[in-house]
């Protein structure tokens, strides 16, 4: 519940807590301090910067999404066909690293064609960071401890009108937790269920530094963006709009999924 800041109360009635909206999938309200917000988003426009820089993002059946993004450490997009077997069909047994028709590349495939940024060990830390505060440590955290490292990063931008559809992040080859920051505009960010873009699912409200976790029994579940608050970023960060980090283990040198 959010209260009017004037001096004597804090903008918060009720302060906001570290919430687990599903098994495994955990909020955690105001994590990234506004100078740690300030220090992540001077590096996001760092990374924004060509070549390998923000670009627009196509939909297999040619549309354009409303997202603008960028990627670290291995490239997501759309592809006409799977880069290994160069098959355009969704499953291939014979192709151990099958993947379309979204696929990771080593370069922008669906850009400028320039390699994609390294994944920084700056991020690859945020993510450590960011399971202990959503899992603990200990017992209780070890059925969420990564089988591989952090090597992906997707950087989303949202405009004024952006939104994401309720979607599967299931180009990954590993169920190590999905790790999402957000900075700037405040957004609803819906999360479903495993098996249909649906309900049931939860709207959960994120702002400027908060973080949420999904992994588990809801690593594979569906969520999305159906809206964003526009004007609601901190002013002192400086953003007009929203941006997401997700940071990702790939494990690509793995057999794809089944």
């Amino acid at each position: 519940m959010e209260g009017e800041a004037d001096g004597l109360f804090p903008r918060e009635a009720f302060p906001r807590e570290r919430t687990e909206v599903a098994p495994g999938a955990v909020h955690v309200p105001d994590w990234l301090d506004a100078a740690e917000q300030r220090k992540l988003l001077a590096a996001c426009r760092d990374w924004a910067r060509p070549p390998a820089g923000l670009r627009t993002v196509r939909t297999p059946g040619g549309g354009v999404m409303s997202v603008r993004q960028v990627c670290l450490g291995w490239h997501w997009s759309a592809v006409p066909r799977c880069p290994d077997c160069g098959r355009a069909v969704r499953h291939n047994p014979d192709c151990p690293g099958h993947s379309y028709p979204y696929a990771y590349t080593r370069t922008v495939v669906d850009g400028d064609g320039a390699p994609v940024k390294p994944f920084p060990d700056r991020l690859r830390a945020l993510a450590d960071r960011a399971l202990r505060a959503a899992y603990g440590s200990g017992a209780a955290a070890a059925p969420y401890a990564p089988g591989a490292p952090y090597d992906i990063a997707l950087v989303n931008f949202y405009g004024d009108t952006a939104r994401m559809g309720m979607h599967q992040d299931i180009d990954e080859r590993t169920d190590a937790p999905v790790v999402s920051v957000s900075l700037g505009d405040t957004c609803v960010f819906r999360f479903g269920n495993t098996e249909t873009r649906n309900r049931p699912w939860t709207d959960v409200e994120l702002r400027s530094g908060d973080l949420f976790v999904f992994g588990g029994p809801a690593r594979w579940a569906y969520h999305g963006v159906p809206r964003t608050a526009p004007g609601t970023a901190p002013a002192a960060l400086g953003l007009r709009g929203r941006l997401n980090l997700t940071l990702r283990a790939g494990a690509l040198d793995r057999p794809a999924r089944s």
